[in-house]
């Protein structure tokens, strides 16, 4: 059987919230899927014994390890895509943890339709205030997250957050895009290493004219730049 989704994880130390994150996706509905894990400078021998047993207890699990002294977030999903066998990629960051559990279904929905490029999902801080519910272009500096930190209760259920609809952009921290045209649009890019990349990349998309879904009924909550911390230095 092919495989249709690839779920490409993003290791960089925390291992707790990976395992976390890893947890969740168990939980998913779906089953034709695998899971890469790109493990990029992790010195702790624990992480190694985690890889090493969850890749005996689920033969879905492939952990790729990505060797550069630096990091740079584009590359690190560019390799993660080149290890993959799926029909479509899933971007999903090492600190998500799923509340729905027919995800995938959800994201395929749409991403599997020829117009849509990318399909995205609506993100909650721990507290269940809003942490992403598609991105606009030209807010908080050059693009921003609509609602960030306002409460989850402050909306109506038909409100414009609880609807499907077509955005400038969403969040890489949980996207789904079908691989080849990922390789086509030359993946993200890595002199983008840190912030934005995904911003560009949906740039990208609008551009050949596809469109950029965000999905309000694929929930997870998202424990924000926990590995990174904020990116709000001009390095990053």
């Amino acid at each position: 059987m092919n495989i249709e989704a690839t779920i490409i994880v993003m290791v960089y130390k925390n291992l707790n919230q990976v395992i976390q994150t890893l947890d969740s996706i168990k939980k998913q509905t779906y089953s034709n899927y695998e899971v890469i894990i790109v493990e990029n400078n992790s010195k702790n021998k624990e992480t190694f014994e985690y890889y090493e047993k969850i890749s005996k207890q689920d033969n879905r699990i492939k952990v790729c390890k990505f060797d550069i002294n630096y990091f740079n977030y584009s590359a690190i999903v560019n390799y993660g895509v080149e290890c993959s066998n799926g029909e479509y990629i899933v971007m999903l960051n090492n600190d998500i943890e799923f509340i729905t559990e027919d995800w995938i279904e959800q994201l395929l929905m749409y991403a599997q339709r020829p117009d849509v490029g990318i399909c995205g999902a609506k993100l909650y801080f721990p507290d269940r205030s809003i942490q992403h519910a598609g991105v606009t272009l030209g807010t908080r500096g050059l693009a921003g997250h609509r609602c960030r930190e306002v409460q989850e209760k402050d909306f109506k259920k038909d409100d414009y957050i609880n609807i499907v609809q077509d955005l400038s952009a969403v969040t890489a921290a949980c996207f789904m895009v079908r691989k080849q045209l990922y390789i086509d649009m030359l993946g993200f890019d890595e002199k983008l290493a840190v912030a934005f990349n995904d911003v560009d990349f949906c740039m990208k998309i609008r551009t050949a004219k596809y469109l950029i879904v965000y999905n309000p009924f694929v929930e997870a909550y998202h424990y924000e730049s926990k590995s990174r911390g904020m990116e709000d230095t001009p390095e990053k």
